[in-house]
């Protein structure tokens, strides 16, 4: 498993928007971070400062959203999909992008639901729950049919 320090993943986001700007041939874990970033313009000012945002802390007591986790818990998601990892959770966000309409909406339901397993986890010092993620999916989809 690939994981990057906290100033590797925010470099992707900073290369990735640089050789996009520079009309630059992007690697494949580039071109789906691009893809996030496109979904996402209120971050292409902080993509263009690395000096300013590089070691930035994004406070949630100050009321900030970190955008490069936010951006890499798309970047997560969007792997999930493409093996079905935890197994149904395709299926949960193809109903998800039913009941909301499209496919980003959907990303960020699903992406509260993976910060809250990822939470859990992380308090309880154990290992990640598909079977707390996907309570919440499934109540995430209970709650989406009821607003429609």
């Amino acid at each position: 498993m690939f994981t990057p320090t906290r100033n590797q993943a925010r470099q992707l986001f900073f290369d990735t928007w640089r050789k996009y700007r520079q009309q630059e041939i992007l690697t494949g874990i580039e071109q789906i971070a691009l893809d996030v970033i496109l979904l996402h313009p209120e971050y292409h000012g902080i993509l263009e400062d690395d000096e300013r945002y590089r070691d930035k802390d994004y406070l949630p007591e100050m009321g900030d959203t970190n955008p490069f986790l936010h951006m890499s818990m798309h970047i997560a998601i969007k792997e999930q999909l493409s093996i079905n990892q935890p197994i149904g959770i395709c299926e949960r966000f193809l109903r998800l992008q039913e009941q909301t309409g499209n496919e980003h909406d959907a990303a960020h339901q699903v992406m509260e639901c993976l910060a809250e397993m990822l939470w859990l986890a992380q308090r309880n010092q154990t290992a990640p729950d598909a079977a707390v993620y996907f309570d919440c999916l499934d109540k995430q989809l209970v709650s989406s049919k009821k607003r429609l």
